[in-house]
């Protein structure tokens, strides 16, 4: 009898759901991912640095909302999924799905030193038959140019005896109409085998797998589809800040613009930008661009708008402060939300954090309530959540609403604020109502 290929035996090992995943880095991306391999009879482990994380999953807790408790119990019950701190666990595993995070460092350079560490605890107990795939959001070439060399000075080969792949997360925090398990997965391998055998792992778990032809475009996609929304963002944050100028309505602008059945996609207005992906993805490519003497222009111009979006709004909030005859310094500002978008507790690069900041530097009294946020720490501010709103809202002097969470009552909020500066037009329909 033949023996089987490393490519062979993996996929029957996926195929019998025999096949040992391992999710390194188990956050808002990992933990998701870790639950629907799950739920497709995979035994996962995940891997974090993070020692509360780790203790959470094995106790059956969930840290994350897009992830219920019951879920994670059932699949510890079920023993298909544990997790922990050691590294030496990679050894036995048949498939690893790196999912670490890929911030900017203050030069607003990529960091990628998180996926780098991964990649040599990887290169360190690398053995046949398995499949690395990151996750991790990157420039293009990352995966070829920086973990392949790594993995293949093992003396292994790619596509032979190991398998190497990247699939662009494409995590939305909060929304249950797109989630882990219904959103198309984008997929490049470093040869055709490799592309083969990751597939086979994720159509296990994911209703549709997209192959593309490489790794780079596969890093690629996600940078485009993030600098779509950043570039747009952008656009229709200057079309706010000329709407100001000319005295119109931007809501009212883009509401009748948006009637128009072609040729035309709704983007809206506000404080900046937030989240683990937008804010950050565009400058990853207008980096590697840079490395090639190209400028990203449209990139560059729209991280400008974007950037620049808090201190405008704490000069509206100024504007309503001087207009009540008080100054910034000593007076009380509420911000209204402080988590990035919508309904979720994620507070990653959110604009909200930059207000507080400038707010504070300015000598404003500030405060903050959010229903998904309990605390939060700014520049070495650290503040609680305001545990009455109703009294907050009565107490301040200026509210500035940063995130529009459906838990906010708007009639109440407009009724018992003095004075309200809203970044997201929250309160455009009232305003309409009592023309």
């Amino acid at each position: 009898m033949t023996a089987l290929s490393s490519k062979d035996r993996l996929l029957q090992r996926i195929a019998d759901r025999s096949a040992h995943v391992g999710i390194v880095g188990i956050g808002y991306v990992g933990l998701p991912l870790a639950a629907v391999f799950g739920a497709a009879g995979l035994r996962v482990t995940g891997l974090d640095a993070s020692a509360e994380r780790v203790a959470a999953i094995n106790a059956g807790r969930s840290y994350i909302d897009d992830v219920p408790t019951d879920v994670v119990a059932q699949l510890r019950t079920d023993g298909l999924l544990d997790a922990t701190t050691d590294f030496d666990v990679l050894s036995d595993l048949d498939a690893i799905s790196i999912c670490v995070p890929t911030p900017l460092r203050k030069t607003r350079d990529p960091d990628i030193s998180a996926i780098m560490a991964v990649t040599e605890q990887i290169a360190h107990r690398l053995r046949p038959g398995q499949l690395i795939v990151l996750e991790s959001t990157t420039y293009p070439g990352t995966t070829r140019e920086v973990i392949l060399p790594r993995l293949e000075a093992s003396g292994l080969t790619v596509g032979v005896d190991y398998f190497l792949a990247f699939s662009p997360e494409r995590v939305d925090p909060g929304r249950t109409d797109w989630t882990t398990r219904n959103t198309p997965k984008v997929m490049g391998g470093v040869t055709p085998a490799c592309l083969e055998t990751a597939r086979a792992l994720y159509e296990t778990a994911i209703e549709e797998v997209v192959p593309v032809s490489s790794p780079e475009v596969a890093e690629m996609v996600k940078l485009l589809e993030n600098t779509f929304r950043a570039v747009n963002i952008g656009l229709v944050n200057e079309v706010l800040l000329m709407c100001d100028k000319l005295g119109l309505d931007v809501w009212e602008v883009i509401d009748a613009a948006a009637t128009k059945p072609f040729g035309f996609m709704k983007f809206t207005p506000g404080p900046g930008l937030g989240g683990h992906c937008i804010p950050i993805d565009p400058l990853y490519l207008s980096w590697k661009l840079k490395m090639l003497n190209y400028t990203a222009r449209f990139i560059d111009l729209a991280s400008e708008v974007n950037t620049e979006m808090p201190r405008y709004w704490v000069q509206k909030v100024q504007d309503a402060l001087n207009d009540a005859g008080r100054a910034v310094k000593g007076s009380r500002v509420l911000a209204l939300g402080v988590a990035y978008k919508r309904d979720v507790d994620d507070v990653r690069e959110s604009p909200a954090l930059d207000i507080i900041h400038l707010l504070h530097e300015k000598g404003a009294l500030v405060t903050y309530h959010d229903p998904h946020v309990p605390e939060v720490q700014v520049e070495g501010l650290r503040l609680q959540c305001e545990p009455d709103l109703d009294d907050a809202l009565e107490r301040a002097d200026c509210v500035i609403i940063v995130t529009d969470h459906s838990a906010y009552d708007w009639q109440r909020v407009a009724r018992l604020a003095r004075r309200v500066v809203d970044t997201r037009g929250a309160l455009r329909h009232l305003t309409h109502d009592r023309r």
